[in-house]
C-alpha cells in the first residue's frame, strides 16, 4: 500500500508542475537536484517532510487554497457557472463574494440544488474574506438547510457540513466543529463515490490540526489518502501529502504518547529520516 501511495505522490507533484508549465529544473532550483525531483516524480525516492514542504511551497500547494474537483452549478446559465468556477479555482474570494451578492447572479438561482450550491459558495467566500465568522456560518447553515430531503446525504451537503465544521474550528467552537464533522463524515465510506468527497477527509484532518489534535489529524489524512487512491483518484492528494508533512513537522514537539504514532509505518516509509545531501 505504501508503494502505491508514494507513486501517487510523485504523479500528483508531476501533474501540478506540468499544469504550471514549470520544468523540473525550475522547481528543483534551491531545493534539491533535478535528478532527485525526477526520482520523486517517478516514485523512486521518498522525500522527507522538510523536502516535501519545500516542493509544495514552490508549487504553491496550500493548506487553505483548495478547489473542488468539479464545481456545483448555481444556475442553468453556463456563463454564470463558468464565472463561478473561474473565481473559485483562482481563489479570488473577494471577487467571488461580490459576484454572488449581485442581484443579477441571485436571480439566476432557481432550483433547490442551485440554491444549496449558491449558499455554499457564499459561505466559503465569507470564510476567506470576512473578519468575523458570522456570515460564513450563516450561509453554510442555509446551504445545509436548502438541500432537498433525500434518503442519503449528498456530496454537496457533506461538503457544506465539513466547511461549517472548519468555520466553527477557526472560531474556537470545538464542540460544534466536531459535531458538524461527525455529520459530514457519517457513513462516507458507503456513499456513492464522487471525487468531491475526497475534500471531506482533507478538511476533517485540517480541522483537527486547527484544534491541535495531531493524532486525529493524522488519522483522517491517512484515511483520506487511502480513500482517494482506492478510487484511483489524484484529486487532493498533493494537498493531503502537504498536510501530512505539516503534521510530521508539528508532531516533533508532542509528548511521548504520540511518538509511536509519528513513527508509524506510513511516516517511516513516506518520510525517510535521512536528509539527502544536496537538499
Amino acid at each position: 500500500m505504501e508503494a502505491d501511495m508514494i507513486s501517487q505522490l510523485g504523479i500528483s507533484l508531476k501533474k501540478i508542475r506540468r499544469e504550471q508549465k514549470l520544468s523540473q529544473k525550475e522547481v528543483a532550483d534551491n531545493i534539491c537536484s533535478q535528478s532527485m525531483l525526477s526520482a520523486i516524480e517517478h516514485g523512486k525516492y521518498i522525500p522527507n517532510a522538510a523536502l516535501l514542504l519545500a516542493l509544495c511551497e514552490k508549487l504553491s500547494i496550500s493548506l487553505n487554497d483548495i478547489s473542488l474537483a468539479s464545481d456545483f452549478n448555481i444556475s442553468s446559465s453556463q456563463n454564470f457557472n463558468d464565472k463561478l468556477s473561474y473565481l473559485c479555482n483562482q481563489h479570488r474570494y473577494v471577487e467571488l463574494k461580490t459576484f454572488l451578492v449581485n442581484s443579477a447572479t441571485f436571480d439566476q438561482v432557481q432550483t433547490a440544488t442551485q440554491t444549496q450550491a449558491y449558499y455554499y459558495y457564499l459561505g466559503v467566500a465569507c470564510l476567506h474574506v470576512d473578519t468575523t465568522w458570522d456570515k460564513a456560518r450563516q450561509n453554510l447553515q442555509l446551504a445545509i438547510a436548502s438541500g432537498e430531503e433525500q434518503l442519503t446525504v449528498t456530496t454537496l451537503t457533506r461538503v457544506a457540513l465539513i466547511s461549517l465544521a472548519l468555520t466553527e474550528a477557526k472560531a474556537g467552537q470545538k464542540t460544534r466543529a466536531l459535531d458538524f464533522l461527525k455529520q459530514a463524515t457519517e457513513k462516507i465510506d458507503k456513499a456513492f463515490y464522487e471525487e468531491n468527497l475526497n475534500i471531506v477527509f482533507y478538511l476533517a484532518a485540517l480541522i483537527y490540526l486547527e484544534l491541535d489534535d495531531t493524532k486525529e489529524s493524522l488519522k483522517w489524512i491517512q484515511a483520506g489518502i487511502k480513500f482517494s487512491t482506492s478510487h484511483n483518484s489524484h484529486y487532493m492528494l498533493a494537498n493531503c501529502y502537504r498536510l501530512l508533512a505539516q503534521i510530521a513537522k508539528k508532531s516533533e514537539d508532542l509528548d511521548q504518547e504520540l511518538e509511536a504514532q509519528k513513527r508509524s509505518n506510513l511516516f517511516k516509509h513516506l518520510f525517510a529520516e535521512k536528509v539527502f545531501d544536496d537538499f
